[in-house]
């Protein structure tokens, strides 16, 4: 570098270029500084006489890559770490904040590396006191920031330090500084507490929030995550967290600072709320701070400071929220002042559920506290009243009402923000609020009832009428598909806490009955023709999930199948035990699968719940009595299931014949198999008789492609020696032709191919010994040389093709695919390998070497980017 102006304007083109090629030359040029530590030297010769930030900038993160990349002398190390610190010291309050930043971050990173190497880098907070001491503003600002960075790089792993090294290193620093650095915090909110200056106070709650959110045990919380357990706060710091002032200084923020600080001072509440139960010296001590933390929730719900702020509402539920994780219903109710706390949480919870679209994301946390309130009901003694007799069927009513608003409303054109489309948030919605309906079973199950029953009722009119306007029908559907969604959630859950559990029983069959009545309407009349509108679509999947928790409470092969309930469906609807049920059920199945032809949600959906059923053993014998389930497994065609031609669909097929393989096998006759196998057979057939010549067009494409799915699905379902058997038998010889032709015709065409490759690898994988041949068979050697067939096959030409841009896709997919294959086949102990040489049959040596020149034509680059083929080159 000629001069130190030449450095200076190559740094302001690295971050200020807009010119991609210049910046890049500027990065080239001065990686030295980074790379090689003969310029340490240099970086300081920056740091003490560059005029620009961008230069400064430079210098420190050089050294920060250096420290970090390179094992550097003890002194040198020692000399950067008190070099920074009078830097900061004399300079620091005239820096850019981003080189004051880095320079900080620097500092961390020296004293954590070397934290174990010299005494003299423990004294970092010893040294940061210094700045909180020298009376500027500027002073005490940076000893907070460094504080706050410390705790920072001590809490995560990085990339040059061993974990262990880490969590050794972290472990060290919260038993010697961390509670001093909190400590230090706490002072600085006092002190600041008057101060205008709201950065300082900014960077006090940041820092005390920091201390709090400390990997205390090294679980590795992850900090992004809004979970977390319980706060492993040390024992040491008992007497701080038993004063007090210590809660009170963070509601004392929270009331005189606005946001974002009043939610971090929030957050500081939250994790303060959740400190170990064990940390508490006696059960006094304990009731003491959870009156101080209901005293300052209280006054907030009384004020409502704040909380017309999202942030600080979000945070103020979540921080209600942690009540029902650690603490007992036993030692709310002890509190005094509780009927005031849970009243005004109460009115607070009616008044978030009322204004869904504003706390629907809030909403999860307070449902939370309340289902954990009254599970613990049955655990409660004393005289003390809990009173939630009085508000929790307010709050399951205003639930209700609020999913009814919600779609009269309507919601964004988004479909992540609605929640009948996005499954975590409809879950996150539904899970607590079950305990709470069946709390007060009776009186939460008839307002149900009383709610769904008008909707449905207008629902069956409008399925007789020829025309309907179309938005009516989809916000009854809505209605009805939030209604299925509560009661099948409802059905999830079991608690018995109100009523006993035969009442509970005829409950759940009066609600039941209701959306057994609402699937006559929804696939009658004019309904019937709405299959591709989505709101039918989302009443549909509401179904298939009630039918899914119906089936386990009351149908499974571990249920406890009541007389109280279908004693009460029969008076109802005539359904006198499961096996009507089911036939309900299968029914709703085959009018999905036969109606259903672009809804890949849907048909994904209506086959799980088939697969559920048909794995089931009890279940499974069952389904095999119905004449829907019959006429299925023999009519298994496009003809009468048309999704099987929808090519959005295909990957379902697998499932679906994996299901239909199922039942096929529980019957275990080579007649029945055979006679099931004859829509493929025909496939097979088509496919066999169309000459070379027009190979190679769509439909033969199409038709290829749902085979191979369907064949693998088959496969997967034979899990024992005598049903693979029956498949082996049936497709070798005859058959395996094709697949060798489809792979040599297709090869350039990963649709064709991958279906067809992860056939062949379900085929040959020996799965609860089901390869397991006659001493005197030589199938398995006929298979494993099929298999060397297709390998090779598909190899050359593979190899032979031209990378395109998506390469994975293309061509590193299949040979993953080919490459498992072969290590299955070589695993499967079906083969005795030593027969090909004795007989000197290159079927293992061909497929080996295309195995190794597939491998080595993966670049090495490639390798360690797709982990799928690095798997089997590691074996």
């Amino acid at each position: 570098m000629e001069n130190l102006a030449q450095l200076e304007a190559l740094c302001e083109r690295l971050y200020n270029s807009q010119d991609s090629a210049e910046r890049a030359h500027a990065e080239n040029t001065l990686k030295c500084f980074s790379v090689n530590t003969d310029y340490i030297s240099q970086c300081q010769y920056i740091l003490e006489n560059a005029l620009t930030p961008y230069a400064l900038m430079l210098a420190s993160s050089s050294l920060l890559k250096q420290v970090t990349d390179h094992s550097l002398a003890l002194n040198l190390r020692l000399d950067i770490w008190s070099y920074i610190f009078n830097y900061l010291a004399t300079r620091g309050p005239k820096l850019q904040p981003f080189v004051t930043a880095s320079l900080i971050q620097l500092l961390c990173r020296v004293t954590k590396f070397g934290w174990f190497d010299d005494e003299r880098f423990r004294d970092v907070v010893k040294e940061s006191a210094n700045f909180l001491s020298q009376g500027t503003s500027e002073h005490y600002a940076i000893g907070l920031k460094i504080l706050n960075q410390l705790v920072s790089e001590m809490n995560q792993p990085n990339p040059g330090l061993p974990s262990t090294h880490h969590r050794r290193v972290a472990c060290s620093f919260r038993d010697q500084s961390l509670f001093q650095i909190f400590q230090m915090s706490l002072t600085s909110l006092r002190h600041l507490q008057s101060d205008v200056a709201s950065r300082l106070q900014e960077l006090a709650l940041s820092l005390a929030h920091k201390c709090l959110s400390f990997d205390f045990v090294g679980t590795s919380i992850d900090e992004s995550s809004e979970e977390f357990g319980t706060v492993q706060i040390p024992s040491s710091w008992r007497p701080l967290l038993e004063d007090s002032s210590t809660l009170q200084i963070f509601f004392d923020y929270y009331s005189i600072t606005k946001a974002p600080l009043s939610k971090e001072a929030l957050e500081c509440l939250v994790r303060l709320a959740s400190v170990r139960r064990s940390l508490f010296v006696n059960d006094a001590a304990r009731s003491k701070f959870l009156a101080h933390l209901m005293t300052g929730t209280k006054e907030i719900l009384q004020s409502g400071q704040g909380l017309a702020d999202h942030d600080n509402y979000h945070e103020y539920c979540r921080l209600l929220g942690r009540f029902r994780v650690n603490y007992q219903l036993s030692e709310l109710v002890n509190v005094e002042g509780y009927s005031d706390w849970i009243r005004l949480v109460a009115e607070f919870t009616l008044k978030s559920l009322q204004s869904w679209q504003w706390a629907s994301s809030s909403v999860y946390y307070l449902l939370g506290l309340w289902s954990r309130l009254v599970s613990s009901v049955p655990y409660l003694k004393g005289d003390a009243p809990s009173l939630l007799d009085e508000f929790v069927p307010k709050i399951t009513e205003s639930f209700l009402t609020s999913r009814f608003n919600s779609v009269q409303v309507g919601f964004p054109d988004d479909l992540s923000e609605n929640p009948l489309d996005n499954v975590e948030l409809l879950q996150d919605q539904l899970d607590c609020f079950p305990y709470l309906c069946r709390f007060q079973y009776e009186s939460s199950g008839s307002y149900v009832i009383n709610m769904m029953e008008p909707v449905l009722q207008s629902y069956t009119e409008k399925a007789r009428l020829q025309t309907c306007d179309k938005n009516e029908l989809s916000i009854i559907e809505a209605k009805l598909t939030w209604v299925v969604h509560i009661i099948a959630a409802i059905l999830k859950t079991k608690q018995c806490t109100g009523c006993s559990m035969e009442s509970q029983e005829v409950l759940d069959a009066e609600l039941s009955a209701r959306v057994l009545q609402l699937i006559n309407v929804t696939d009658s009349g004019l309904h019937s023709q709405r299959y591709g509108e989505v709101s039918k679509q989302r009443l549909d999947r509401a179904i298939l999930t009630f039918f899914q928790h119906f089936r386990k409470s009351y149908v499974g092969d571990q249920a406890m199948h009541s007389s109280k309930l279908y004693a009460r469906l029969s008076e109802l609807l005539g359904l006198h035990d499961h096996l009507l049920l089911l036939n309900v059920i299968v029914g709703k199945i085959a009018t999905n699968l036969k109606c259903y032809t672009e809804s890949e949600q849907v048909i994904d959906h209506t086959l799980s719940l088939f697969l559920e059923l048909a794995s089931g053993y009890m279940t499974g014998k069952l389904l095999l009595k119905l004449d829907t389930v019959k006429f299925i497994i023999a009519n298994h065609t496009r003809e009468h299931f048309p999704f099987l031609e929808e090519y959005r669909c295909s990957r379902s097929r697998t499932t679906f014949y994996y299901t239909i393989g199922w039942l096929i096998f529980m019957e275990d006759s080579p007649i029945k198999f055979k006679s099931s196998m004859e829509p493929l057979l025909q496939v097979f057939v088509s496919l066999e008789s169309t000459p070379d010549a027009v190979f190679r067009t769509d439909a033969v494409k199409y038709a290829l492609i749902g085979l191979m799915r369907d064949l693998r699905g088959i496969a997967m379902a034979t899990n024992s020696r005598r049903t693979y058997g029956l498949l082996f038998d049936w497709l070798y010889p005859v058959h395996m032709p094709l697949i060798l032709k489809g792979i040599t015709h297709w090869t350039d065409t990963p649709e064709v191919t991958t279906p067809l490759l992860k056939f062949m690898a379900e085929f040959v994988l020996n799965k609860a010994q089901r390869l397991t041949f006659d001493s005197s068979s030589p199938n398995g050697i006929l298979l494993f040389r099929e298999v060397s067939k297709l390998i090779v096959a598909y190899g050359t030409r593979i190899l032979s093709l031209p990378n395109p841009a998506d390469i994975y896709a293309f061509k590193y997919k299949g040979i993953w695919i080919s490459l498992t294959i072969l290590a299955r086949g070589l695993a499967g102990n079906y083969v005795n390998f030593g027969v090909f040489e004795l007989y000197g049959d290159r079927a293992l040596s061909d497929a080996l070497d295309i195995a190794l020149k597939m491998t080595l034509s993966i670049p090495l680059a490639d390798i360690l980017a797709f982990r799928k083929p690095l798997i089997w080159c590691k074996l």
